[in-house]
């Protein structure tokens, strides 16, 4: 059984799709195992605990260096022996010791179609006001394997959602996750529970 550790910072919305997604049976042989939380009272932590997970929060505010934060957060990963890490919604940087210890381990879900509108300071609205102010006619969301460079490891899966002609940044968001990232996220995660990618 592949032990999986959702990190996240906010309201847990790509998390439930890997509640539900488990819960219809579509992750054989991975298990929710752990959510961690960057932010004290993410309600992503209140829908793990209604799901059973055991959950932790690590507070990247508290830690005045990104490097002892990630010490501490790879320290978490590995008592609790994970097999793959997923960042869903999660809105601190992966540090260095994270990266080694879980090579190729750790997946993310973006909210656009990478290379478009990725990297620092993309993330959440701002990557669909972007794509917006653009002018772009398509987007979508992409799940990628987590290097050190930010949106820049390889691609696992994309899955493109139109974008129409009254939308908003909030509209637009909205549609990118339950056309996209709310299925894309569980089915990469399947996929590496079955030892496909």
């Amino acid at each position: 059984m592949i032990k999986i550790a959702v990190l996240v910072s906010g309201g847990g919305t790509n998390l439930q799709a890997l509640i539900d997604a488990r819960q219809e049976g579509q992750i054989e042989g991975g298990e929710l195992f752990l959510v961690v939380s960057s932010v004290a009272g993410a309600y992503a932590l209140e829908r793990a605990k209604n799901a059973g997970i055991k959950t932790l929060t690590i507070e990247r505010k508290k830690y005045t260096e990104i490097s002892a934060f990630d010490e501490a957060l790879a320290q978490v990963l590995s008592e609790n022996n994970i097999d793959l890490v997923v960042l869903a919604g999660f809105l601190s940087v992966i540090g260095q010791k994270v990266l080694k210890t879980f090579d190729n381990k750790i997946i993310n879900v973006h909210p656009s179609l990478i290379p478009s509108f990725c990297g620092k300071g993309y993330y959440g609205l701002k990557v669909h006001k972007a794509a917006l102010e653009k002018g772009v006619r398509v987007t979508g969301a992409t799940v990628h394997f987590v290097t050190d460079e930010i949106d820049g490891g390889k691609i696992i899966l994309q899955k493109a959602v139109n974008v129409l002609p009254d939308d908003t940044p909030e509209t637009l968001q909205q549609r990118v996750m339950t056309e996209a990232e709310w299925i894309l996220l569980p089915k990469a995660v399947a996929m590496f529970c079955k030892g496909d990618i």
